[in-house]
């Protein structure tokens, strides 16, 4: 199926807006006629769903081993490539994901200290050739990230609840990332107001629809 669509991902830690940025970045392009699909990760498909669930929140994912965690994650990923992604693109469709191998990357690549080979095998083979067009990074110190999230009120599932050291090798991580993908992963400050940061969103999808 060749790609005819846009597919565009978020990244970033925990509560740094990646929710928000998804929401206005459709609404515009609503606004401009088109129809985006928005998926998150894990997620996404009925299957997916049900990973994310013990990913996330069931009380059987609690001893998760790192490996068992990335699998899970990869599975999750390939479902939703293959079921929903793909097609969508081969239509012509913008797609919008909360999340995509960057994510397995950096979590349980860097973060739980898996080998960046054996990281970069399974995402592959999870994905195949469906790459994000553009990837736009969100960065946020841990501190600003925890003041967030407590701010909302929302109990944090099993992955916000890691070590600070956690959260700061997942920020090099990214940031490594971005500086090795110039061309894909666009780094956005995310203490910048909501305003500022879906204004730099903006231009950087207009200039890859050619709006």
């Amino acid at each position: 199926m060749s790609k005819k669509g846009l597919f565009i991902t978020f990244e970033g830690s925990e509560a740094c807006g990646k929710s928000t940025q998804i929401s206005l970045l459709a609404e515009k392009l609503r606004s401009f006629g088109f129809d985006p699909l928005l998926f998150r990760e894990p997620g996404g498909t009925a299957a997916g769903e049900a990973i994310r669930h013990l990913l996330q929140h069931a009380p059987e994912g609690e001893a998760l081993t790192p490996e068992a965690e990335l699998l899970l994650f990869a599975a999750s990923r390939a479902q939703l490539v293959r079921e929903k992604i793909l097609p969508a693109l081969g239509a012509g469709r913008v797609v919008i994901c909360d999340r995509f191998l960057d994510s397995t990357t950096v979590y349980q690549g860097v973060a739980r200290r898996i080998p960046a080979d054996v990281t970069a095998a399974i995402n592959a083979f999870a994905v195949g050739d469906c790459l994000p067009d553009i990837t736009f990074l969100l960065d946020l110190d841990h501190q600003t990230s925890i003041s967030r999230m407590q701010a909302s009120n929302r109990k944090p599932d099993r992955i916000e609840r890691e070590s600070p050291e956690f959260f700061e090798a997942v920020r090099r991580g990214y940031l490594n990332l971005a500086e090795k993908n110039p061309g894909r992963v666009h780094l956005i400050d995310a203490s910048m107001t909501v305003e500022g940061i879906a204004e730099t969103v903006l231009k950087k999808v207009e200039s890859k629809l050619n709006i």
